[in-house]
């Protein structure tokens, strides 16, 4: 499947996973991705703590649209700017002034449960409409909240049977279960627990929340480490290699290495078990990034990520034949 075709599958694309397993930088990879296929992109921060704005190397983000690179936008949304221009659309500005003012604006949100996440996913629905972009991505919150934010819309109309407030939830629920015009990508790391996390994430928002999920992104994948005579498991191995390239390594050297070459590839099968593990608990295609030996991944790694998705992408026909 080539990326553009993908990245039209769904206006809206919610990238979402567990805390720390690298769904803002997955956002930001599919973003570029898809930017570099012609296509307008629009990212939405739903919690603005993110750091969306130093993938690549810009300042953070507000409730005004900047341009992070050609072809990609991005904003935060907050409930209280969605309310407060909600009120302004519908000729209540003289309202959403006192409440500002007022500091009444948090007791407005969180009047009826689920209103704060039904506010932001009011104006994503709106933009969608819109056509603001070719495609939207939401940096979505972290798993736990992301399940009870998909479920708010359907909260509410059960909770809330007539009115503006039950137009705007079923109006939600009708983007988020119609698979053209949004989906929910997941974003995991190749350990146990997140992966749990995920496969529980999945179930959930498939089947309560009736949103369509995509391929899942499997993040921070270490390779095995090897050489054309096979991985550098014991010191003969890395001695050899060394002479090779015209080094002489101390016997203290060799060992660590070894220890480090050993630890590296150890580390690679224990990944490889987890993946094949997700595989079987959650038979959907799997896209996997590459780990970064670095603290910071900036707008050079959002390249990397960026090319390593296109790859992937455009094996999803082959592995869905399979």
């Amino acid at each position: 499947m080539d990326l553009e075709r993908f990245c039209a599958t769904s206006r809206v694309v919610i990238v979402a996973g567990k805390g720390g397993v690298g769904k803002t930088t997955v956002t930001a990879a599919l973003a570029t991705a898809a930017a570099r296929t012609g296509m307008s992109v629009l990212i939405v921060e739903v919690e603005g703590k993110s750091g969306l704005a130093s993938c690549f190397g810009e300042a953070a983000l507000t409730y005004e649209e900047a341009e992070l690179r050609p072809g990609v936008r991005a904003r935060t949304l907050t409930p209280d700017d969605a309310l407060l221009e909600y009120l302004d659309d519908h000729g209540m500005r003289r309202i959403s002034k006192r409440l500002s003012r007022s500091g009444a604006l948090d007791v407005v949100a969180t009047a009826v449960p689920g209103m704060r996440d039904i506010l932001v996913l009011g104006k994503v629905k709106q933009l969608e409409r819109a056509n603001v972009a070719d495609v939207i991505i939401l940096d979505a919150p972290a798993a736990g909240h992301a399940v009870s934010f998909l479920l708010s819309a359907r909260g509410l109309l059960d909770a809330v049977r007539v009115g503006a407030i039950n137009r705007q939830a079923a109006e939600v629920v009708e983007l988020l279960s119609d698979p053209s015009r949004c989906q929910v990508m997941l974003v995991t790391l190749p350990e146990e627990t997140p992966v749990n996390e995920l496969i529980e994430t999945a179930y959930t928002i498939e089947d309560r929340a009736g949103v369509a999920l995509g391929p899942i992104v499997v993040n921070s994948c270490v390779p095995p480490l090897g050489t054309a005579g096979g991985a550098l498991r014991d010191e003969d191995g890395v001695r050899a290699d060394a002479l090779a390239v015209g080094l002489t390594l101390e016997d203290g050297e060799v060992r660590a290495l070894a220890d480090a070459a050993s630890f590296r590839d150890d580390l690679a099968r224990r990944q490889a078990e987890q993946c094949a593990r997700l595989a079987e608990r959650l038979p959907l295609p799997q896209l996997r990034l590459p780990y970064f030996f670095t603290a910071d991944v900036g707008s050079a790694e959002i390249e990397i990520l960026a090319d390593e998705l296109s790859v992937g992408i455009a094996s999803l026909d082959d592995l869905a034949a399979r």
